[in-house]
């Protein structure tokens, strides 16, 4: 995977990329920079709604801060999309992941 730095240069390329952004957030959750991970999943997010994952990872990043009731809500709200969006495989994990936390 790209440095973040590298993924950030890309971006300044292509600004409204969530499969940039979406790998920023990767990064930062990877290194522990849980509150930067959920601000980049959210942009990922407001760029392309539909990305199931993105509200996994996102609820991934905020239980490990400490905030498993925004997580839980995060998931819920992905569970939506990925139902709307037809997405079975990301309804699935989701809907998994959301079983452990409540």
């Amino acid at each position: 995977m790209p440095s973040i730095e590298q993924l950030t240069r890309l971006l300044e390329a292509e600004p409204n990329d969530p499969f940039l952004m979406y790998g920023i957030a990767q990064e930062h959750l990877k290194g522990g920079n849980f509150d930067e991970a959920v601000a980049w999943f959210d942009r990922t997010i407001a760029a392309d709604p539909a990305h199931g994952y993105a509200y996994f990872h996102k609820a991934r990043a905020l239980e490990a801060a400490g905030r498993r009731e925004q997580a839980i809500e995060t998931l819920r709200a992905g569970i939506g999309v990925a139902r709307g969006a037809g997405d079975q495989k990301a309804w699935s994990e989701l809907a998994g992941y959301l079983d452990e936390l409540e």
